[in-house]
């Protein structure tokens, strides 16, 4: 018997998420409600609440009220990036209703970019394309005090998740030495084999490339502050693949432009960034309009994800491929969705 999927992804397209062999595999076992490329009516949603088991939105919304009317509910799948604050997350915990992120989903295409950007900005190959292209390029000429090989070199990951996992596979081939910064890593007491895990300042100390990968919280907001920063080596590469959330983003920018860093951004504060804004001239950087899954296919890794795991659920099993909220890394975003109930309590 097929199970009752509600997939409500809008904003996402349905194409961008899903091949069509996967969106068929989907349907083998699934009867889907929803899958277009607009947002589905709330009312709509409703509608299926007592019948539906698993439920994959873009902007999930449920609350007590809904998933006590929810009752077959097996699993709720966000697939935005990132645990939203609009699930009642303790009664999901406990009534063992998994609720599932699809950011291990970007981890592919976001850390080929990274990648790519680490070689560029190592290398200075968008720095010399432009000097080539005005006439003043260095011919055969060694940069020390800026370029660098990424072979046995020092990198720093700031958050060490998915991507940061998989941009170290893809690093292997160069022998790099990699050490994290992960504060929660750190206090779950979890050891990566081949990764040092140190503090901050030890991280930035020791490190030619400083990858910042962590996704963003109340707790990391500026995490990487100006005094960060000015601790930084001349030459430091910082790629900022995250969000900019994490980062004094003002700091960082001086930085580059005095040439004391040099930096490969992908995430901005505003986006998109206004025309005359100052950043789109920053000298000794590589700049990328958040492009790190801007590619053919390069999110339909989550639509995989998500057929795979409605299918182990759907024969009993546990999910395996998604990220997974439980109490140890959602208390804040428990505490964001308790203020947005009594805010939405208070407004009615």
């Amino acid at each position: 018997m097929k199970s009752i999927l509600v997939l409500d992804q809008y904003y996402r397209k349905l194409e961008e998420l899903f091949s069509a062999s996967d969106y068929r595999r989907l349907e083998s076992f699934c009867d889907i409600k929803g899958g277009t490329n607009w947002p589905m009516p709330q009312e709509s949603l409703d509608a299926h609440l007592e019948t539906m088991r698993f439920l994959v939105a873009s902007h999930p919304v449920m609350d007590g009220h809904r998933l006590a009317r929810a009752k077959n509910l097996q699993a709720i799948i966000e697939v935005d990036g990132g645990f939203p604050a609009t699930i009642d997350y303790e009664v999901c915990f406990a009534r063992g209703v998994a609720v599932l992120s699809c950011a291990p989903g970007f981890r592919n295409s976001v850390s080929e970019m990274a990648l790519g950007m680490m070689i560029a900005g190592g290398r200075g190959l968008v720095e010399e394309h432009l000097a080539f292209r005005a006439g003043y390029e260095h011919w055969l000429d060694d940069r020390p005090t800026t370029d660098f090989s990424l072979y046995e070199q020092a990198v720093g990951f700031v958050g060490y998740g998915s991507i940061a996992r998989e941009l170290t596979r893809l690093l292997q081939p160069f022998s790099a030495k990699i050490s994290a910064f992960d504060p929660w890593l750190t206090a779950e007491k979890i050891a990566v084999p081949g990764v040092e895990l140190m503090s901050l300042d030890e991280m930035i100390d020791c490190s030619r490339c400083i990858v910042i990968a962590a996704a963003p919280t109340d707790e990391n907001r500026g995490l990487i502050d100006e005094a960060a920063i000015r601790r930084m080596r001349r030459g430091t590469l910082v790629v900022l693949i995250s969000r900019a959330h994490l980062v004094d983003f003002d700091a960082l920018t001086q930085a580059a432009r005095e040439r004391h860093i040099r930096v490969a951004i992908d995430v901005f504060p505003s986006e998109p960034v206004p025309l005359f804004d100052p950043v789109r001239t920053l000298p000794n950087s590589i700049l990328s309009p958040h492009r790190g899954s801007a590619v053919e296919g390069g999110r339909q890794l989550i639509g995989r994800m998500i057929a795979d795991d409605i299918s182990e659920m759907h024969e009993g099993r546990e999910a395996l491929q998604l990220q997974r909220a439980h109490p140890g890394n959602i208390e804040l975003v428990i505490a964001a969705a308790r203020k947005w109930q009594r805010s939405n309590l208070d407004s009615k």
